[in-house]
């Protein structure tokens, strides 16, 4: 059925503002987090809360950024971050190649069924067993503990996700790259791998946010201000009886910063390595 230009174009703005709307909803904590780190103590504490600053302060910035260990906190959730992205990604290459590519060998399948079951166990139902293995091999109170943890949590979604790029590439592609006398990781290396890199960026923000936003086993592994990660740290702002919520509003702002950032320079490698397994082909 034809539409006119005129319902057609009402149909388009509908859409736009349901968009924008849905938009701003999900903006909303947000951008009260951001309106709080500004606000001073007094218009914080008030029995009517708006949006509204009757008076800009950058205090509570100064406080995290000079009264606390914040900084501290963000190398620490920097440094593990990247370490767990890096041996996830790394491992999840090797597996994905071998999901996709000997999927008629025997155990291959039964391992992919293992790695996917995994994803349904909750990690609080593994928390003790960690603490105590961890605590026999004296790992409380490294970074070591928590990628060995993230790493292990980050690894099946990762493997499921190269996988599903992996199936993507013809593999007439391999065997040219054969004929040619190329090895194994040769292939995966110098012919997958430059082919596949919206599927490695994707790949890579999903540990590396795994990382980064974590609380439960950063908060259990880790008791020393020296190697606390960022999430742990700012709850720390929420005293015994009492909260400096402007304090813990700044540094949430802090910590997402990083985080926006990246997703606007690579939005577009994002949606692409996404998508990429969605159509095989």
């Amino acid at each position: 059925m034809l539409i006119s230009r005129r319902k057609q174009r009402i149909l388009t703005i509908a859409t736009y503002l349901i968009l924008a709307g849905f938009t701003l909803y999900c903006l909303m904590p947000f951008l009260w987090m951001f309106v709080t780190s500004i606000k001073p103590d007094d218009q914080i504490r008030t029995l009517n809360p708006s949006f509204l600053v009757k008076q800009i302060t950058f205090g509570h910035f100064d406080n995290v950024l000079n009264n606390s260990a914040f900084l501290t906190f963000f190398k620490n959730s920097l440094f593990i971050a990247s370490v767990t992205t890096v041996a996830a990604l790394l491992i999840s290459i090797f597996a994905g190649y071998a999901l996709s590519r000997f999927v008629r060998f025997k155990g291959v399948k039964l391992f992919g069924v293992a790695m996917m079951l995994s994803q349904m166990i909750p990690g609080v139902l593994l928390l003790i067993p960690l603490y105590l293995v961890m605590k026999n091999v004296s790992l409380i109170n490294t970074y070591a503990s928590l990628i060995l943890a993230y790493t292990t949590f980050t690894v099946p979604l990762c493997t499921f996700m190269m996988k599903g790029f992996f199936d993507t590439i013809p593999y007439e592609m391999e065997e040219s790259a054969e004929i040619d006398g190329a090895s194994r990781v040769g292939i995966i290396f110098r012919i997958l791998l430059p082919v596949s890199l919206p599927s490695l960026v994707s790949t890579s923000l999903f540990a590396f946010l795994n990382a980064w936003n974590e609380f439960m086993f950063g908060f259990v592994f880790i008791n020393d201000e020296s190697h606390r990660t960022l999430t742990p740290g700012v709850s720390l702002f929420k005293g015994l009886y009492q909260t400096d919520w402007g304090s813990m509003m700044a540094a949430s702002v802090l910590s997402v910063l990083p985080i926006v950032l990246i997703f606007i320079f690579l939005q577009r490698f994002l949606v692409e390595g996404m998508t990429a397994g969605a159509v095989k082909g």
